[in-house]
């Protein structure tokens, strides 16, 4: 991709993300300005991040496909065709209103089953928003599918957080670890040549699923029914043994796993919400600490947050408490103190895979994902042609 290599080179390659994330509360679109800084992939300005709303009934088909119902094969081909025109709208609307014209997106889609490492044939990943749909309604070359060569290569296909938040936390001094909090919670962990990245477990998908059927609300807004609650120790330890929990890194996890199925599992008649949410919070919490001090080299003085979940207070108190219990020094600080917005950092995250693809940059590592070294992440989707030939446009 010449073009777009030449404006990297410039400073100006105008790159976009696109998403719903595993909580599937609406459309991520996160836009930046990347170049080249000696030869290195640098994002030099985060332009937009906004949410869009689910057009019609596109919110209720994915909740239901999440949520483990029954789907044939045209209700899945017809909600990857109408996720991709979703997704390609989104983008397109959020740059139209801003004035701006993309070079470049990346599309991540929306993962409907990934799987819980228990797989005996091997892993395996799904996202559905197809990325020709995407390039059609962006009206721009679209990299997507990303997790698949992971997967082809031997790996976990999550988290790929790793291979981006170099570039979104350059200004930040080593050891980095930057955690998320989206439907899932996973670590990142920089420091020199080392890269580390894995799941922790459930974060969103539990306490948003537990707002629902407890609750009656999509979510516990900035979970003030959990602070109102008290732990329910039997609860909690009963959770905290499943499996997953016990395996080293490289590892990942999905609905599949900590889904609706789970959630239903989740105390009895006598518990309150506010008590099954507290202890939700504190699971969410002790995870991340206990893979903190299991799976890291050493205990970071910062743990970025970045995520939905930083906005619930509860829950980023808890993580305070749950690692200040392993390393008094380390602060727990929303990932905005370094300039990455918490809520615009995973649409970004793609924005710098697909920047990568155009670059012919492989990015996988074995300690990371687990799968081989350098392979180069996504799948081309070049979208209409804006000269007499797409193909010469795009360099191919």
């Amino acid at each position: 991709m010449d073009q777009i290599q030449r404006k990297l080179e410039l400073g100006e390659a105008r790159i976009g993300g696109v998403l719903s994330g595993t909580s599937a509360d609406g459309i991520d679109v996160s836009v930046g300005r990347f170049g080249l800084e000696g030869g290195e992939l640098r994002l030099l300005e985060a332009e937009i991040h906004c949410t869009q709303a689910w057009p019609d009934d596109l919110a209720s088909r994915v909740r239901a496909c999440l949520d483990g119902e029954p789907q044939d094969l045209r209700q899945t081909a017809l909600l990857h065709r109408d996720l991709g025109r979703a997704f390609g709208r989104a983008v397109r609307e959020v740059c139209d209103a801003a004035g701006l014209r993309l070079d470049l997106l990346g599309s991540h889609g929306q993962t409907v089953y990934h799987h819980d490492g228990a797989e005996p044939s091997g892993p395996a990943s799904l996202q559905l928003g197809d990325g020709d749909f995407v390039a059609e309604e962006a009206g721009c070359p679209v990299v997507s599918d990303f997790r698949q060569a992971d997967l082809a290569a031997g790996g976990q296909g999550a988290p790929l957080s790793g291979y981006a938040d170099d570039v979104l936390f350059a200004g930040q001094p080593e050891p980095l670890c930057v955690l998320n909090l989206g439907g899932m919670a996973n670590l990142t962990w920089l420091n020199g040549e080392q890269l580390l990245a894995f799941d922790t477990g459930p974060a969103g998908a539990l306490l948003d699923g537990l707002a629902r059927r407890h609750l009656g609300e999509p979510m516990d807004r900035d979970g003030s029914a959990a602070g109102r609650g008290c732990i329910l120790p039997g609860v909690l330890a009963a959770h905290l043994g499943h499996p997953f929990f016990r395996e080293p890194p490289p590892k990942s996890t999905g609905r599949d796993t900590f889904g609706e199925a789970w959630i239903q599992s989740w105390g009895g008649p006598g518990d309150s919400a506010e008590d099954l949410l507290a202890t939700g919070v504190r699971l969410v919490a002790e995870c991340v600490g206990l893979e903190m001090d299991r799976s890291l080299p050493f205990l970071p003085e910062t743990l970025w947050v970045a995520g939905g979940g930083v906005h619930n207070g509860t829950l980023m108190d808890a993580l305070q408490d749950a690692v200040a219990a392993r390393s008094p020094a380390c602060r727990v600080t929303p990932s905005g103190d370094a300039g990455v917005d918490p809520d615009g950092r995973e649409g970004l995250l793609f924005a710098v895979l697909a920047a990568r693809w155009a670059m012919g940059e492989g990015v996988t590592r074995p300690e990371a994902s687990g799968a081989a070294l350098g392979r180069v992440l996504g799948k081309l989707s070049p979208g209409p042609a804006h000269s007499r030939s797409g193909s010469r446009r795009l360099g191919l």
